[in-house]
């Protein structure tokens, strides 16, 4: 059996820009993508917390070190400049991986900027009986 786990998460990003005119997807800057280890063209669900607003789309990266997140094509009717942002994308596992899995966290400022970091280290406390 496979279960569907939180694989990462960036908790409150800030909306740095928006481009209706772009084909579509999420730009977020390459530094804080690898560091939850989301990869290029990725499917990842995006709440923001302003409006409510809850979509699916994917990854690309953007410049390494801006702090950049950008909502790109149709998206960018769902959010504005300074929107805060979770960006969260989930994995298959077995349960055997589903015991000692533990997602990555990034926690940013309105800069975006990491304040916390959770490094997806093995979670022990989990007991599963199969």
């Amino acid at each position: 059996m496979q279960v569907n786990l939180l694989k990462s998460k960036i908790h409150r990003a800030a909306v740095t820009g928006a481009s209706l005119n772009y084909e579509g997807s999420m730009t977020i800057s390459a530094d804080l993508a690898e560091r939850v280890g989301l990869l290029p063209y990725e499917k990842i669900l995006v709440s923001n917390m302003g409006n409510g607003e809850r979509f699916e789309t994917y990854v690309i990266y953007g410049e390494r070190g801006a702090g950049q997140i950008q909502l790109n094509g149709a998206t960018a009717h769902l959010g504005k400049i300074g929107d805060r942002l979770t960006i969260m994308n989930f994995g298959s596992f077995s349960m055997e991986e589903a015991v000692a899995h533990k997602p990555r966290v990034l926690l940013l400022n309105e800069n975006n900027e990491v304040v916390r970091h959770d490094s997806g280290s093995v979670a022990s406390e989990l007991q599963i009986v199969v």
